[in-house]
């Protein structure tokens, strides 16, 4: 098969690679410094798998964006971005729908698969548009910093069933994966763009559920981490996402429990709106902790989401951060991602023990061996060691 994947993210990357192995795959993105560093053999992103499979894999090839590309093409795989606009108070798909009215005009045979997140009812409305029946939607669960290895052994495969080469392009995904027995299904796009924005927010309602359970132990001046242990026993509840944090963040869940909750727009409910308020809540509840504390010079130990990765959009320490600061009190940074002198109008530190000894109080999301010899200006609700 001939395959390009347009949107070389986590996802898109992450599928171009592991489709590579039995395909012809071409890769293209708008950033002309991202495509010259795929070409060199260098990964874009912060993942030590994906920069071991690129100096391995010399298959794939990469371009910057052209539609003249698009021509005579099996599969057109979209992992374009698709943030939220709290303005329209919905996904903004601008990229996702440019990319498939050009892959449109260029193809008449070619299967346009969406992997971008969008909201329920987006490809159905698109194939109605383009009276077209060859785009479907099959989405992704990756995690930060874990992409490809998700991709190889995926938790589950959804395609949704709208052209007869949608159980085509199923096999190839199955093919592609080193997962034995890896569960599939077919569904409707409205149920499988259903299935993403409902996985996701579930994923957020955990975080959220444990979070607050923390506020209440903090509250009292119970043991956190004595509760959750005794609570995650019961196997129905289990241990996953159940360490306490400052609050979900990243690419995915805050922009998918808002779409969501749009979605809900004639529907009653309060769970959905409960999880999105809860997220807001626990940075108040953290701020109210560190300010408490009075500290003179706060630092703010990492932006990042996850370890291994190097996104520090929607991250939850951010939200903190700006609480502490509307009461006055000095911020400083400490993230090497961060090239510029400030970050928000925050002094960015780049030695890690200058940062240390400046700040009286130090807030991390997550624990960590750098931070050990200062563990007694540490401030973190961090009770298991790990992201989730």
């Amino acid at each position: 098969m001939k395959i390009i994947v347009i949107g070389l993210g986590y996802v898109g990357l992450s599928n171009a690679l592991i489709l590579s192995h039995r395909h012809e795959v071409l890769g293209l993105d708008i950033d002309i410094n991202k495509i010259q560093r795929l070409n060199d053999g260098q990964s874009p992103l912060e993942e030590k798998d994906l920069t071991d499979e690129l100096k391995n894999n010399t298959s794939i090839k990469f371009d910057t964006y052209d539609k003249h590309l698009l021509t005579n093409v099996d599969f057109v795989i979209v992992a374009t971005p698709t943030n939220y606009d709290p303005e329209k108070n919905y996904f903004d798909t601008s990229s996702v729908e440019l990319v498939i009215a050009d892959a449109i005009s260029q193809s008449k045979e070619s299967v346009i698969v969406i992997k971008s997140t969008v909201p329920v009812g987006f490809t159905k409305s698109l194939n109605i548009k383009y009276n077209a029946n060859r785009i479907i939607f099959s989405p992704e669960f990756l995690r930060e910093g874990k992409a490809l290895y998700d991709n190889y052994y995926p938790s589950r495969i959804i395609v949704s069933d709208n052209n007869p080469k949608a159980l085509v392009f199923l096999n190839i995904l199955k093919e592609a994966v080193k997962k034995i027995g890896v569960e599939s299904r077919l569904m409707s796009s409205d149920e499988a763009e259903s299935v993403k924005l409902f996985s996701n927010c579930y994923l957020a309602m955990r975080v959220a559920y444990f979070n607050e359970l923390d506020s209440y132990a903090i509250s009292h001046d119970l043991d956190t981490q004595k509760i959750i242990e005794a609570v995650c026993l019961d196997p129905r509840i289990g241990n996953g996402y159940n360490n306490p944090s400052f609050g979900y963040g990243g690419y995915c869940l805050p922009k998918d429990t808002k779409q969501l909750l749009a979605n809900y727009k004639d529907i009653p409910q309060s769970l959905v709106s409960g999880i999105v308020d809860a997220n807001s809540n626990r940075k108040d509840v953290i701020a109210n902790e560190v300010i408490k504390k009075q500290p003179n010079c706060v630092g703010i130990y990492r932006l990042v989401m996850k370890e291994g990765s190097d996104n520090i959009r929607e991250s939850s320490i951010q939200g903190v951060m700006k609480r502490i600061k509307a009461k006055g009190i000095k911020v400083i940074v400490y993230e090497p991602y961060i090239k510029d002198a400030y970050f928000f109008n925050s002094e960015v530190v780049k030695d890690i023990d200058v940062f240390k000894s400046k700040s009286d109080l130090i807030i991390t999301n997550r624990n960590c061996e750098t931070l050990h010899d200062v563990k007694d200006k540490v401030f973190t609700r961090d009770c298991f060691g790990k992201d989730s």
